[in-house]
């Protein structure tokens, strides 16, 4: 299998070489990530400077490309330039911090798993629910479990997986479970008063808000219930429910 790895957390990031050093053992893995931190860039692209990738060795067995780029052109560069054969997915990951919730509209590690179903790839983004995680070694064992029934499965096209883990041993999650995207916002900077020192690291370590309304089917309660949370998001972002109604509205369009 041919797999190509990325994340937003940057080339040297713990998370991003867990999941290398798991997959590497059985399949092609090719790594190519920012060359720093680019956390919360959401699907930001380059476009007017040259995105360049750059051969870097950290010893251990640890190689890949660094890119002066965002996540979203690790995954363009990737596919288009770095790999010898189009991969058979892409993962993201593994994030310290969930990404539930309003959240997924800004994470750049979801926005790389976005880019790679926008290509016409499997693509699954990865993260553990804590900014200092100790079971890296066991998230990564699971994506490789999740890898090879994504594929058999056969997800639909322009669809990918958004995969939240618990940060505790496999054997005490308590189970795998299809999620819904809250629409909670509980992680909010801009509500400090202006030039107040924002402490990005106390604000994602505050406990998810619960969206009630989804009595518990959403992200963010699965994934405090010790459960890893899977959901499954579209690049076509039409809402389709209203798109009939919107079509028999009579608007006035003569000045």
């Amino acid at each position: 299998m041919n797999i190509l790895l990325t994340n937003d957390d940057g080339i040297l990031a713990e998370g991003l070489w867990s999941l290398y050093h798991q997959l590497s053992e059985k399949h092609s893995v090719t790594v190519a990530a920012p060359d720093r931190e680019r956390s919360a860039v959401g699907h930001g692209i380059t476009l007017r400077r040259v995105v360049n990738a750059v051969k870097v060795d950290l010893g251990g067995g640890r190689r890949g490309y660094a890119t002066n780029g965002t996540p979203a052109d690790c995954v363009k560069m990737g596919v288009g330039q770095l790999t010898a054969v189009k991969p058979d997915i892409v993962i993201s990951g593994i994030n310290p911090g969930s990404n539930t919730g309003i959240n997924v509209n800004y994470s750049g590690t979801v926005a790389a798993a976005r880019e790679g179903a926008l290509m016409g790839l499997s693509s699954i983004a990865v993260s553990i629910q804590s900014t200092e995680p100790e079971y890296y070694t066991d998230a990564a064992l699971f994506v490789e479990r999740l890898i090879h029934l994504t594929l058999q499965k056969q997800i639909p096209a322009g669809t990918f997986l958004n995969v939240n883990i618990p940060n505790i041993p496999l054997n005490q999650i308590k189970g795998v479970r299809a999620a819904i995207q809250s629409q909670t916002n509980p992680y909010n900077p801009l509500l400090k008063a202006v030039g107040a020192d924002v402490n990005r690291n106390s604000l994602l370590q505050k406990k998810p808000m619960v969206d009630s309304a989804l009595g518990g089917r959403d992200d963010e309660s699965i994934l405090n219930e010790n459960c890893i949370s899977i959901t499954p998001i579209k690049c076509d972002a039409t809402d389709h429910d209203i798109f009939q109604d919107i079509k028999g509205w009579e608007i006035e369009c003569a000045v």
